[in-house]
């Protein structure tokens, strides 16, 4: 699964790994796992991780086969 996790916090004023961890309720190593797609994210968390962007599911996360 492909992300855009790095570009949005960037676009966030530069938002660090630990601070969305932290607004999500995660780890920032559970963050940078996602964010270098090691982990999937629960669909929870995937939601949340929009939120904070403002995004939909689909602008941050998109399905590869």
């Amino acid at each position: 699964m492909a992300n855009q996790i790095r570009r949005l916090r960037f676009e966030h004023g530069e938002m660090t790994q630990s601070e969305l961890a932290e607004k999500i309720g995660m780890t920032r190593q559970t963050i940078a796992a996602i964010e270098a797609g090691k982990y999937s994210p629960s669909l929870e968390a995937a939601f949340r991780i929009a939120h904070v962007f403002g995004a939909r599911l689909d602008d941050v996360f998109q399905w590869e086969e």
